[in-house]
């Protein structure tokens, strides 16, 4: 084999590891990427089906129910335009309550019942999660656009 032949025969190797190497960063990071949903994208359609996304939002007054067991709880998300019912299994935060800002990740089942597998609330009064707080905002400014029209 000559030297030339050696050459390209590495370059052609470093290439292919390469792009073998980007091609398995790409599926892990693909693979890990959740991203967020606010109830009134969800009701429309715009959350992904059997994947993972979070939602968040205000839960709703007076929604928060808990089962026989303890660690079941159904409370209700809003952005004050639409709501997603939630269901989660664990323990809540100490900081969740009715009325507060909170975020959610999990799946929406084919009942439209969101399937949370993880519960976060805010940590002190003036603070709501950024993506709750956006949500928030653009459903209110959709909200005023159709009372003004």
């Amino acid at each position: 084999m000559k030297s030339r032949h050696k050459k390209l025969l590495a370059i052609g190797l470093a290439v292919a590891g390469l792009g073998i190497v980007a091609a398995l960063v790409l599926n892990a990071f693909q693979s890990n990427l959740v991203f967020f949903f606010s109830p009134s994208q969800v009701a429309a359609g715009e959350a992904p089906t059997g994947r993972a996304f979070r939602i968040g939002g205000l839960v709703e007054p007076g929604s928060l129910k808990r089962e026989a067991d303890g660690l079941t709880v159904h409370f209700v998300v809003t952005d004050t335009a639409k709501t997603i019912p939630v269901t989660y299994k664990g323990i809540l935060p100490d900081l969740f309550k009715e009325g507060k800002g909170t975020v959610a990740e999990g799946t929406l089942g084919a009942d439209g019942v969101f399937a949370a597998t993880q519960v976060l609330a805010k940590h002190d009064e003036n603070y709501m999660p950024p993506e709750a707080a956006h949500a928030l905002e653009q459903a209110q400014k959709a909200q005023a656009t159709v009372v003004q029209q």
